[in-house]
């Protein structure tokens, strides 16, 4: 049993071109009444101020891949976000952060996501108790080797709201109100945990859960395919085995070779591009509370 949730960090704009978290920070930043429960101490703020401004994913490095403990800990720091994330994390333990909430915003059609890492129990009622308000909720379940670089790892509980289709650098009026609503319903579900509730005894939760990351056929740097338009847009669709899954540019069609079927998740992420990945395969799993 997890103690109770005192302290809540509500961040937006980790990355600068992504709008919804960062409005959704500042109205409530302007408007605290919005936000305010009882049992709750909540500390908003906008993660990376100069590329809000840029309108920039980042200045000149990932900041939500700037937070595992041996770069936090590194006395000769050189890159701006770098610097950037040895205050956050110092802001974080200066609030004494029970849970992070990180706002983001994806270019793939992943509607309303709530994205975890691990198995924590809490994790798995919180978010089952949320789909339960709303079913059109998505929960990603995302790990990898690199997840203590997130901003999110800096607490034990944490994890982020990922929503799409949106542009970079757009905002998206129905995505934005979709969003506040789960922050609210967030936040009164915490505040009656805090009371004793127990999430309204939600018994099952369904997740996606992350099994490989797919990157675009490639000669060297230059991608030789593009997402099949079959696939554009069909996050948490299933993909069966033979299903199209790339086109190159002279019109062949690569099939997917896999012997199982997967659920893809941020199909063509604009700014996955530089990552190496098209999409990521998924799972989609039943867990029992």
């Amino acid at each position: 049993m997890v103690k109770k949730i005192r302290n809540i960090a509500l961040i937006g704009g980790t990355h600068g071109n992504e709008m919804t978290g960062v409005y959704l920070i500042k109205k409530f930043q302007k408007y605290p009444h919005l936000i305010e429960r009882s049992s709750l101490k909540i500390l908003t703020f906008l993660a990376n101020p100069r590329a809000i401004e840029a309108r920039q994913r980042y200045i000149e490095t990932d900041l939500n891949r700037c937070f595992s403990r041996e770069a936090l800990d590194e006395p000769e720091t050189f890159f701006y976000e770098q610097i950037l994330a040895k205050n956050i994390d110092q802001k974080i333990r200066d609030h004494q952060t029970d849970l992070i909430i990180d706002l983001h915003s994806t270019t793939s059609q992943m509607g309303l996501t709530i994205i975890i890492c691990d198995g924590h129990p809490f994790h798995f009622q919180l978010v089952a108790y949320l789909t339960s308000l709303n079913p059109n909720i998505k929960v990603l379940r995302y790990r990898y080797a690199q997840e203590n670089l997130l901003l999110r790892s800096l607490t034990e509980l944490g994890f982020a709201i990922e929503v799409g289709a949106v542009a970079q650098g757009v905002l998206d009026a129905a995505l934005f109100q979709q969003t506040e609503q789960l922050i609210y319903h967030l936040l009164d579900g915490l505040e009656k945990y805090n009371q004793g509730d127990d999430f309204n005894g939600c018994k099952s939760l369904t997740l996606y859960q992350v099994i490989e990351r797919i990157d675009y056929p490639r000669t060297g740097e230059d991608i030789t395919a593009m997402i099949h338009p079959d696939l554009q847009f069909k996050d948490y669709h299933p993909l069966h085995p033979g299903d199209p899954l790339f086109v190159t540019f002279e019109g062949e069609t690569i099939h997917y070779q896999g012997d199982c079927t997967v659920y893809p998740v941020f199909i063509n992420e604009a700014a996955y591009y530089e990552k190496g990945i098209a999409m990521c395969f998924t799972e989609k799993q039943e867990i029992i509370l």
